[in-house]
């Protein structure tokens, strides 16, 4: 049977062998998709353990995308811009390196909740690997501008250095965002999973839509949107099957349907 896994620390919650055996349930192809747990200082040894047993391809999450990285021998673009991989293909002793998490988010915006990128302003709170994986293809349906805000101002102003040539990118300290309304703001900070609240003025959400990456429960950043005359709140479960559905494409050369997919773990988790 073709082999798959997750790799990572924790990696009890995952989600993805549910994902990925309704995927090939659809499709029809055989495969098996289990968790594997690496060391902190083990994802390396780990990997090359799983490819070694015949692996055709693995995902990747955290804490080790970054590692994951070093671990390739070809990149996508995606990949490359981001600095990070999350899924990874085997063929030939040769291993591809992807990064789904930003075509997965875009898929969700545009297909699920029929949202239009282009042209609108968006603002991203947060300035590590989650955004970088997140900007090049937000960047590609051509906003009128990313905002990037970061506690530390340094590493907004250098991803918005790094991401110039592909779009209008700013960045600045959480302490400047104005409060003036933007069309979408995306929490890709951890605050959630530690039930706190970035800082971001109010006036800021009135009539956007919020969208926390995080997923399962109702984050303080849902609850301070909905508070916030926020027009749309939704959290990344959506993104999750979608970026799912994107890796499945990469190994086996065809896309999945992901509604039903989104519907029953909805259902499962709510």
């Amino acid at each position: 049977m073709n082999k798959y896994a997750v790799i990572g620390n924790p990696i009890h919650h995952s989600l993805s062998p549910t994902i990925h055996a309704q995927f090939s349930k659809q499709i029809g192809i055989s495969m098996s998709y289990e968790k594997i747990l690496a060391p902190l200082d083990g994802f390396t040894t780990t990997a090359n353990k799983f490819v070694s047993s015949g692996a055709l391809g693995f995902n990747i999450t955290v804490p080790f995308k970054v590692e994951a990285y070093d671990l390739v021998d070809n990149f996508t673009l995606n990949a490359k811009t981001a600095g990070a991989v999350n899924t990874i293909k085997v063929e030939n002793g040769i291993l591809y390196g992807e990064n789904t998490d930003g075509i997965g988010l875009v898929n969700d915006l545009c297909n699920n909740l029929q949202q239009t990128i282009k042209g609108k302003d968006i603002l991203i709170i947060g300035a590590g690997g989650t955004t970088q994986g997140i900007l090049l293809p937000l960047l590609k349906c051509q906003p009128e501008r990313i905002l990037v805000a970061n506690r530390t101002k340094t590493k907004s102003l250098k991803l918005a250095r790094n991401y110039s040539e592909y779009g209008k990118v700013c960045g600045f300290g959480l302490d400047q965002i104005k409060a003036k309304p933007v069309d979408i703001i995306i929490n890709a900070t951890s605050a959630s999973l530690d039930g706190k609240m970035p800082e971001i003025p109010p006036g800021v959400a009135a009539g956007s839509l919020c969208y926390d990456l995080m997923y399962g429960r109702q984050t303080p950043f849902m609850k301070w949107a909905r508070e916030n005359s926020a027009l749309e709140v939704t959290d990344g479960l959506g993104m999750l099957v979608e970026q799912a559905a994107s890796a499945f494409a990469f190994w086996h050369g065809i896309t999945p349907e992901t509604k039903e997919v989104i519907k029953s773990l909805r259902e499962t988790i709510d």
